[in-house]
């Protein structure tokens, strides 16, 4: 027997309540969760909040748990709107300028990289964050699982950043960032650190880690007595910044995303060559006049 939407959640509902093993053949579809971050309304976290705080229905119904699966015959609606058939997966390249937000909204007032992206950018989602003063590659997708996929800690994919600090340390100063730090009971993973050069009274290096924490770069440079006063990110695993200007965009191929990530095969999208981001309506893949 097949059980609808309502049915499925009642179901799970009940079983969890009187502590019942539940048996059956699990039902057909996907995770609410799932299928809403696979519509690129938000990544699944986000989305489970968005359906405990009642703002998700299923068939005209709110639900108040994401323990419900869906599928393509059940009528989902986020706020009242209803939520569009996913598109194929999509990921781009993003240089992130400084004095932007990483977020969709900031409770200060400040810019986020939202309010400057292209006005035909489908509605997408970053892929980790970069903090306000942080600059360089932000990869940017509309799909919630690749979002999730990528930020995963067992992921480990390489972030390499181009580090500008005031003072002149040698080498060795860095030892205890390629052993491993542990800053206020917080423990940071051994970073790959190269000092590249000194100029005048700052000095470049290039650090390598395979983590993602608040501020971990300053944090750890301001460890060991120096302070971070430019930092740019080169690469997030096999994607590079290259040539990419300040606000500017780029859409990866559809094979490139299925070699580096493991998507099973579609069709290759019309892919978007670099465009910067405007106040006025930008044309994605074609230079801004200057």
């Amino acid at each position: 027997m097949t059980l609808t939407a309502s049915e499925t959640r009642l179901s799970q509902a009940d079983g969890m309540r009187y502590g019942l093993r539940m048996n059956k053949t699990p039902p057909p579809g996907d995770r609410i969760a799932k299928v809403l971050a696979r519509a690129g309304v938000a990544s699944r976290r986000e989305a489970e909040r968005m359906i405990e705080a009642g703002r998700v229905t299923v068939n005209g119904k709110a639900i108040d748990s994401p323990a419900l699966n869906v599928t393509a015959k059940d009528k989902i609606a986020v706020d009242g709107k209803p939520v569009s058939e996913p598109e194929p997966s999509r990921l781009w390249l993003y240089h992130k300028p400084s004095g932007l937000v990483t977020t969709t909204r900031d409770e200060k007032g400040r810019a986020t990289i939202f309010d400057k992206l292209p006005e035909d950018m489908p509605r997408v989602m970053s892929v980790g964050r970069l903090d306000l003063n942080s600059e360089g590659l932000l990869l940017l997708t509309n799909d919630g699982g690749i979002k999730r996929k990528l930020e995963l800690p067992s992921t480990g994919w390489l972030r390499k950043y181009r580090v500008r600090l005031n003072g002149r340390p040698k080498d060795e100063d860095f030892a205890p960032l390629r052993k491993g730090l542990v800053i206020d009971g917080e423990r940071f993973l051994p970073m790959d650190v190269s000092l590249d050069r000194q100029q005048g009274a700052n000095a470049w290096l290039t650090i390598g880690l395979r983590e993602g924490k608040n501020r971990e770069i300053r944090r750890a440079i301001e460890d060991i007595g120096f302070t971070v006063n430019r930092l740019l990110r080169v690469s997030y695993g096999p994607f590079q910044l290259g040539n990419l200007k300040p606000g500017e965009v780029e859409e990866i191929r559809r094979r490139v995303m299925r070699d580096q990530l493991g998507l099973e095969a579609e069709a290759d999208a019309p892919v978007k060559r670099p465009a910067r981001a405007q106040r006025k309506r930008p044309v994605v893949g074609k230079k801004p006049r200057k």
